[in-house]
């Protein structure tokens, strides 16, 4: 090959893989955030591609060198920011095979196996995950599921399926209005609690999108979503969509899928649920309460690369009608056209994506699924849950402490008083850079957000991170070893704190992170 042989890229792999392999078993021992400054990189590298290529050794050493410092540590256990992005190594081998293989399939004809074992796939998961059966291959219905990158993708996807299915409608029962007026009348809905990535697909899909207010719990009502339509109608506009939220962004909870569904099949309302996170739970029995109302929604999608063990990216797509996906997208070339298309076990995915080719990500889901099994899965989600418990037992049993809400594998807390005492407190520990962890606000209140995430989470990575909060609790508040009090430490001028900040939007406040869970204005 034009870089090197295949000795050297046997070598180059080798080491390659050593190196992931001592790195994920030895992560514990870094730092979770960088020691670096923004613009380190362009400091060490040069301004322009080299005239001559180097040996795999020397790219191998400056990668350790110039790569490695800069990472934030995804896979550490004392990693508890955001949500889980965890992988496994038999995703990573999946990964691996998948690249080398160099599959581009957006058709049947460009590899059969690419697009059959997603078909096997989708449905292996929607069994797994106890789907209503509506929305698989297997069903005697019009129901599948696509893979695609991420949950953004997919909501955007949904959003410009619903939109164009309604354009169609709407030109039928308003021969009076032209297309683009009735486009310019388009609205849809989702939470204040949602993500930001459902407010930024209805600035790219040309939709006004609605953030509605949840309840003081954060969950979307259904007479709140009745309400903001029937004012939209009243104002000549026409509903298109809702997106509804299992597992919102700042703190796990749950739109009301059984008020919210029956009015959106009764007013021809595409609904499409985000359960990006939480979706891994509906493999539990015990938590099947979450996904009620669920077969009444049109689409969802679900982020294997979350809490599933495949790495990024991956995320799971069902549609009740897949009918409606390929309508809306299908554009026919005669180079793209074989005589096998059309058929139900071999769906052509080009129409079910925004792009043309499509990498083969099934193949990691296979073989992650195949190495765990669903007992290992079932038995791995719960173990994650109960580390989380360990955690909130913790914060319960200091005085000092609130619990503000608690489900799955996420804990969120303060300290008891101002919010100057939490953010100080957040402040310094992502500092510290030992755990890392970001904030969200929660019914006027600042919280910090602690969330069950790495390759390998245990017992002991809940002491630590405890005990990193505590030490730093202890200082902070001026508290010795027994618990007395030492000194009065002055807290430092209390930062301006934007609590009106759109609902999702991740923005700086001290040294780390917010989530912005405020209800829009």
């Amino acid at each position: 090959m034009a870089n090197m042989d295949i000795d050297e890229f046997k070598e180059f792999g080798k080491a390659a893989i050593d190196f992931v392999a001592d790195y994920l078993v030895n992560i514990r021992d870094r730092d979770v955030l960088p020691s670096v400054e923004p613009g380190y990189l362009h400091d060490l590298l040069p301004n322009e591609i080299p005239e001559k290529g180097d040996d795999w050794k020397t790219i191998m050493e400056e990668f350790k060198r110039f790569i490695v410092p800069g990472l934030t540590h995804w896979q550490s256990p004392h990693f508890h920011a955001f949500y889980p992005s965890q992988t496994s190594y038999s995703s990573i081998v999946g990964e691996t095979l998948a690249a080398g293989l160099g599959v581009v399939g957006f058709s049947w004809i460009c590899s059969p196996v690419c697009t059959e074992l997603e078909v096997i796939m989708m449905n292996w998961i929607g069994q797994l995950l106890n789907l209503p059966r509506c929305f698989l291959n297997c069903d005697e219905g019009n129901g599948g599921g696509v893979i695609q990158g991420s949950a953004s993708e997919s909501i955007f996807i949904a959003v410009l399926v619903a939109r164009e299915q309604a354009v169609r409608r709407l030109k039928n029962e308003h021969p009076e209005l032209t297309e683009a007026e009735i486009r310019g009348r388009l609205v849809a809905y989702t939470s204040d609690q949602s993500n930001s990535a459902v407010e930024k697909s209805g600035i790219l899909g040309a939709i006004k999108m609605r953030l509605l207010p949840a309840d003081d719990d954060c969950v979307l009502r259904g007479r709140t979503l009745k309400k903001a339509v029937e004012e939209d109608k009243a104002y000549g506009l026409f509903p298109v969509i809702m997106v509804a939220t299992l597992g919102t962004t700042g703190t796990c909870a749950y739109d009301n899928l059984e008020e919210i569904g029956p009015y959106c099949n009764d007013n021809k309302l595409w609904l499409h649920v985000d359960a990006a996170y939480a979706g891994a739970s509906f493999c539990l029995p015990e938590y099947a309460w979450i996904k009620k109302g669920l077969e009444m929604a049109d689409s969802l999608n679900f982020n294997l690369h979350k809490w599933l063990f495949v790495n990024f990216d991956c995320c799971a797509m069902w549609f009740k009608d897949a009918a409606m996906i390929t309508e809306a997208f299908s554009v026919d070339r005669i180079y793209l056209q074989h005589k096998f298309q059309g058929m139900s076990k071999a769906p052509d995915y080009r129409h079910w994506q925004i792009q043309l080719g499509r990498r083969f990500r099934s193949l990691k889901v296979w073989i992650t699924l195949k190495t765990m099994g669903a007992e290992k899965i079932r038995e791995l989600i719960r173990f994650h849950i109960s580390l989380a418990q360990k955690f909130e037992q913790y914060v319960r049993a200091d005085p000092r402490f609130e619990v503000t809400s608690s489900t799955l594998a996420l804990v969120c807390f303060r300290l008891k008083g101002e919010d100057t005492y939490s953010k100080q407190l957040l402040d310094n520990i992502v500092k510290r850079k030992k755990i890392y962890m970001i904030p969200a606000t929660y019914q006027g209140k600042f919280i910090l957000r602690f969330m069950i995430a790495g390759i390998d989470p245990q017992a002991e990575d809940i002491d630590y991170a405890w005990n990193e909060v505590k030490s730093q609790t202890d200082l902070l508040l001026g508290v010795d070893d027994n618990g007395n009090n030492v000194c009065s430490k002055k807290l430092i001028k209390e930062e301006i704190f934007e609590k009106d900040n759109p609902v999702g939007k991740i923005t700086e406040s001290l040294g780390g992170l917010v989530l912005a869970n405020e209800k829009a204005q």
